[in-house]
């Protein structure tokens, strides 16, 4: 085998790539040594700016199998046939932290699937939980400003964070689940996924329904204590990547069943709460689960920067059968998402190979732009309509028309018999068991009490009695305690 040739980026043999080049032995080195030059010059620019959110990730390919007819449901071609297999990518985060920060704390994790259909490329983006902590996204940069790294102190701050919390009385069912037990997911294989949105399915005679994503692993539940947590984060920063990577590596390839709850659009109106509040989740008694298929990982990627770190997840990516619900945290993330990879990346990202179409090819009148690998072919028009047999509009919408009526304007969400902020909250700590309820008071209580105005610790514990009066007590026993001590 011929040895290979290290080359500068223009493809010019490298004569030695131990020494710069200099005036003399010992010399001021030249600026004509662009091998230098280039290696520095491109190792300054190795990094790109780290998403805001979601920053610290890990990222795997597989497969998403239909084991159950969900015809009736939807026409979107990668469901429509009992035992079709479609290629996908999955990655998995936490929320709050930077790219360099730990697996193990605790924090919402994201989990986003993108599945390459033959229809285009379909990206569900959600979280390992059902609900998130606030149901309009006008609120969204203020709530990762209270969570996030403080201005002054270079840290995430007790009082920031329940400061919000204690303006955001919806945010009580998210952080009963974030201080529960499922809070630290010990590892990304042994949590669930959730669509968390409400999303809209249209079936081949033009029926709409809504319906809630529910990825449930296969692996069952493991959670750490916050004790745990803190140990193996110390530990092992990385225990997250770790493990999936190397559960791959051996053959151990985790996978999840994925079900959906289903609503007929004509029930969402008469629903006894918002049926779009991202706040609260669908009862299974009112809308059991149905189950659609399996979601397989198998294959770790070969380079996690470009697959990775550069992968690009939109929920505004819909194929024909699968589209938005009047959610306004989804409506303002079918925005938000795809210009921050505009950001980050350029306006050519999904030309990289982990966010191109592999099904199918991308077809369309966007020309140019930073970074554009696909020229246009010679002589091929860049304007729709024309008469040179270019790519034209179908005509069929992806999915059902959303009914507006009323006027333009800052409205609050519609209300509903039962919207109420706390209920939710108040039932899931019901459902706990002791050993549960005494954790989560003790994790929520280790926050709280390190905030230094009287007036936030009160609005918080004022959420808690209004979702149970014993959770409300307990916490505020525990943090009266641990001030006191």
């Amino acid at each position: 085998m011929s040895k290979r040739v290290l080359t500068t980026e223009s493809g010019a043999p490298v004569a030695d790539n131990q020494n710069s080049a200099s005036a003399g032995v010992g010399g001021p080195l030249l600026l004509q040594d662009q091998h230098l030059l280039e290696k520095l010059a491109r190792f300054n620019r190795e990094r790109i700016p780290e998403r805001v959110v979601h920053a610290r990730g890990s990222g795997a390919y597989g497969h998403f199998t239909v084991t159950d007819d969900v015809s009736d449901l939807t026409s979107a071609a990668f469901l429509n046939t009992v035992g079709k297999r479609t290629e996908l990518f999955t990655r998995f985060s936490t929320v709050a932290d930077n790219l360099g920060g730990a697996d193990a704390v605790r924090d919402p994790r994201g989990f986003a699937v993108k599945f390459y259909t033959e229809e285009g490329n379909y990206d569900l983006v959600g979280n390992n939980t059902p609900v998130f902590f606030i149901k309009d996204p006008l609120k969204f940069p203020d709530f990762i400003h209270s969570q996030k790294r403080d201005p002054f102190t270079g840290k995430q701050e007790p009082d920031n964070v329940w400061d919000f919390w204690a303006h955001a009385p919806e945010a009580t069912h998210q952080v009963t689940w974030l201080m529960g037990d499922r809070g630290i997911p010990a590892s990304y294989r042994h949590m669930n996924g959730y669509g968390s949105h409400t999303y809209q399915w249209t079936n081949a005679a033009g029926d709409a329904f809504f319906v809630k994503y529910h990825f449930k692993t296969n692996q069952g539940i493991r959670s750490l204590s916050a004790e745990q947590g803190q140990e193996l984060a110390g530990k092992d920063a990385n225990s997250h990547q770790t493990d999936l990577l190397q559960a791959i590596e051996r053959g151990v390839h985790p996978s999840w069943t994925l079900y959906v709850q289903v609503m007929p659009a004509a029930e969402a109106d008469g629903y006894r709460f918002n049926p779009f509040d991202l706040t609260k989740v669908w009862p299974h008694a009112d809308y059991p689960l149905r189950r659609v298929g399996r979601l397989v990982l198998d294959r770790n990627p070969d380079n996690v920067f470009a697959e990775v770190e550069q992968a690009a997840f939109s929920p505004n990516n819909f194929v024909p059968g699968i589209g938005p619900s009047p959610d306004k945290m989804l409506q303002g993330r079918l925005f938000a998402y795809a210009d921050a990879h505009r950001y980050r990346l350029g306006v050519n990202h999904t030309q990289l190979a982990v966010n191109a179409p592999r099904a199918t090819t991308a077809d369309n009148y966007g020309r140019d732009g930073l970074m554009a690998a696909n020229a246009q072919p010679r002589g091929e028009k860049n304007y729709e309509p024309n008469s040179y047999g270019g790519p034209a509009e179908t005509g069929t919408p992806l999915s059902a028309p959303l009914a507006v009526h009323g006027h333009t304007g800052t409205h609050e969400a519609p209300a509903h018999s039962k919207d109420d902020h706390f209920f939710q909250a108040g039932e899931l700590y019901r459902l706990m068991s002791e050993e549960e309820r005494a954790r989560l008071v003790a994790n929520i209580a280790g926050g709280l009490s390190q905030v230094s105005r009287e007036d936030v610790i009160e609005k918080n514990l004022a959420h808690f009695h209004a979702a149970d009066p014993e959770y409300g007590k307990r916490v505020e026993a525990a943090v009266q305690a641990l001030r006191e001590g």
